[in-house]
């Protein structure tokens, strides 16, 4: 631990301070202004604490006197110097650690010792500056003698210390600041300069606005892809780069950013050198200072105009397989309806698969890639979306025969043909003898997310009463079984009551989504 001995000194041996150097690097600071600071006094609360030491000290050693800049457990600002624990503990290059001050030959008889505050235990860790001075020392004291510090006191204390001479030195740092504010200037410039090197050397467009959106940055890869003159896209001469009919757009999405602060995100079609139009996708975000309030914008300009390409051809050909797999729902149930013609003694069977067919249709066509004009008013993934699309042909205007409730879920193109398929079966029960037999009959889904997975549970209401079947093994049976059980990996639950059915169906959630 590298803790001072009582039987030895605290300095090293021919170790001389300067104490010209000390009195200049101390008026570096303005002590007035750190005394009871803020962090400095969370620093000295939290050390006690750690140390389980009822008094602890930030204190600087001066010519004549120590001053405490914070203190916990003591009422004394300062103390002659000649009694400063801290003068001996500041020499050191380690936590000076005094287990018992009436055993040690230099405090003894220290009238802070033989009197109040009665120190036995001191442990101080030196504050030292960066050019090796040393101010002072941050210290726990306790008026009963103690063995030394556990190591993640040592630790805590040593760390402590140094966030004591970071105060210390953005304190310093202010003062010269005030001081020195054109050497500030230099260093600012130079900041820019550094910058505007690791703009020119990076692949994207990289520009900067003022906090009006007055652009008065580029940098050369600006230049290199547009060929326009230096300094020619200043102000708002940059929307003339863009195509035409991308000019609007852009300006309300950049005015809108600068009115909100929000971050700036658009796709727009630039001009390039040879004159031709590529997409390009620009963002920004605004820096701003501790108010709050913004002081810059600095944003980028990247190439995507081959991936723009790709992902509209993926999405044209998505489109294209998506209407020709609908078409072959309407198809196959063209057929069935055409084959059960002949054969009237079919018809019944033949109308149950064709609406089988026609709900994965629905599904199908709510989950499938869309165009900007096609996709439905709800999102794709919502399992509130794909069940309102399922029940719509079941519901009389006006009135919401089958109501949807609770939590909504996240769906995909995977779930949607086993949830259509166990849902359909439910209305179209309900619709031969169960709520929809008649018009006062209602039904409720609620979708509940539980720590075990997605509870949803269909309630009947006001229709016919319900007798439990003697046997569960027909076709729109099985297929529910298949479709809850099976497909999406959950259970399925019956309760024939007197006011109608009841099902439960418990599904786990990764069941829903593969996200």
């Amino acid at each position: 631990m590298n803790e001072t001995s009582p039987a030895r000194s605290a300095a090293p041996s021919g170790w001389l301070i300067d104490e010209a150097a000390r009195a200049e690097a101390l008026a570096a600071h303005d002590i007035e202004s750190l005394r009871d600071h803020d962090g400095l006094s969370q620093i000295t609360a939290f050390v006690a604490a750690l140390c389980d030491a009822p008094i602890a000290l930030v204190s600087l050693v001066e010519e004549r006197r120590q001053t405490f800049l914070a203190r916990t457990g003591l009422e004394t600002t300062e103390t002659p110097r000649e009694t400063s624990f801290c003068a001996f503990a500041m020499r050191g290059t380690e936590i000076m650690v005094v287990p018992d001050a009436t055993r040690d030959l230099r405090f003894a008889d220290n009238a802070l010792v033989t009197g109040d505050p009665n120190i036995r235990f001191y442990a101080g860790a030196p504050l030292v500056s960066d050019d090796g001075v040393p101010l002072g020392s941050l210290c726990v004291i306790d008026t009963v003698p103690r063995d030394g510090l556990t190591p993640l006191q040592h630790q805590g204390l040593t760390a402590l210390a140094e966030a004591v001479m970071a105060r210390l030195r953005d304190s310093r740092d202010a003062a010269a600041w005030r001081a020195t504010e054109n050497a500030t200037h230099r260093a600012l410039n130079e900041s820019h300069n550094r910058f505007r090197v690791l703009a020119d050397a990076m692949p994207q467009m990289v520009w900067s606005t003022l906090p009006d959106g007055y652009h008065d940055y580029y940098n050369a890869r600006w230049y290199e892809f547009t060929g326009v003159p230096e300094g020619s896209t200043d102000g708002e001469e940059w929307n003339g780069m863009f195509h035409p009919e991308d000019q609007p757009r852009a300006w309300e999405t950049w005015r809108r950013s600068l009115a909100t602060g929000d971050p700036y995100q658009i796709e727009y079609r630039l001009r390039r050198a040879d004159g031709d139009y590529r997409w390009t996708l620009g963002r920004a975000l605004p820096l701003r200072d501790e108010a709050g309030a913004i002081v810059r914008w600095f944003g980028t300009c990247t190439d995507i105009h081959e991936q723009k390409e790709a992902s509209e051809e993926r999405e044209v050909i998505a489109q294209e397989l998506s209407h020709r797999i609908k078409n072959i729902f309407a198809v196959i149930a063209g057929l069935v309806g055409f084959a059960a013609r002949s054969k009237p003694e079919l018809a019944g069977i033949a109308e149950d698969l064709r609406e089988r067919i026609t709900a994965l249709g629905r599904a199908h066509d709510f989950v499938r890639p869309h165009s900007a004009n096609s996709r439905p008013a709800v999102s794709q993934n919502s399992l509130h979306g794909l069940l309102g699309e399922l029940f719509r042909p079941y519901q009389s205007t006006g009135l919401e025969r089958i109501a949807i409730t609770g939590n909504d879920v996240e769906i995909d193109d995977r779930s949607a043909t086993p949830l259509a398929l166990l849902f359909h079966e439910l209305a179209t029960n309900a619709t031969k003898y169960g709520a929809l037999v008649n018009d006062a009959g209602r039904i409720t889904l609620d979708i509940a997310a539980m720590d075990s997975g997605i509870t949803l549970r269909w309630t009947e209401t006001g229709g016919p009463p319900v007798t439990s079947p003697e046997a569960m093994k027909g076709f729109g049976s099985q297929l529910m079984e298949m479709s809850a059980v099976r497909q999406l990996g959950g259970s399925i639950t019956r309760d024939w009551l007197p006011e109608g059915l009841v099902v439960t169906i418990d599904v786990p959630e990764r069941a829903f989504s593969r996200r």
